[in-house]
Parts: C-alpha cells; sequence; structure tokens
C-alpha cells in the first residue's frame, strides 16, 4: 500500500477560511475520489501544532494499490481537474503546496 500525499504549508487570508474549504470539501475532494485507483481518500485540517512547527493548514492523503496505479493517477484526466481546482485555492492562501509518496509499514 502506497500513499500520495499533499501538505498545505502556509496560512489562508483572514477572513477566507470557508471559502478555501468550501473548494477543498465541494470541488477537490469529489475529484480526489475519482482518481483512478485511488482507494481511500483523507483529508485533514490542522486545528492544534505544536509550538515552532511549521504552519501547515491542511494535508491530503490518497491510497494507492502500487506504485504504478500512482504513476496512471497522475497522468490522468482527471489530476488535470484536480489541478485547476487546488490553483483556485491560490485566492485564498499565502504558501505553497507539496507532496509525498509514503509505502505504508504497519499494520501488516
Amino acid at each position: 500500500m502506497f500513499t500520495r500525499s499533499a501538505v498545505f504549508e502556509g496560512t489562508i487570508r483572514p477572513g477566507q477560511e470557508d471559502a478555501f474549504f468550501a473548494i477543498v470539501e465541494n470541488e477537490l475532494l469529489p475529484i480526489w475520489k475519482r482518481m483512478p485507483n485511488a482507494q481511500a481518500v483523507r483529508v485533514m485540517r490542522t486545528v492544534e501544532p505544536d509550538a515552532g512547527a511549521p504552519s501547515i493548514v491542511m494535508v491530503q492523503e490518497v491510497d494507492y494499490p502500487s506504485r504504478e496505479a500512482i504513476a496512471e493517477a497522475l497522468a490522468s484526466p482527471v489530476r488535470t481537474e484536480g489541478r485547476a481546482a487546488t490553483d483556485r485555492l491560490a485566492e485564498f492562501f499565502d504558501g505553497r503546496f507539496y507532496h509525498f509518496v509514503y509505502e505504508r509499514m504497519a499494520p501488516r
């Protein structure tokens, strides 16, 4: 099992939290669930970071059965849809997002 994760590091512009998370919930989440080979999708909103932690607004995770399945998802037109919706977040967000691919080690 592999998980591709997106980390949204930065800040949501004051007063724009509802608009930011409306795009996530109403546009992005349905797209992420349609990604080819996606087995599970999780979105976590930061509520209490440690003192001194980087400003992470949100983390998104999508589980895939293999690295090949991730490659297929990334090459799909669905990803293009997701990218366009993600770009709309820039209106409400100052920061960056980046990805990691994890291999699940536990439970086995």
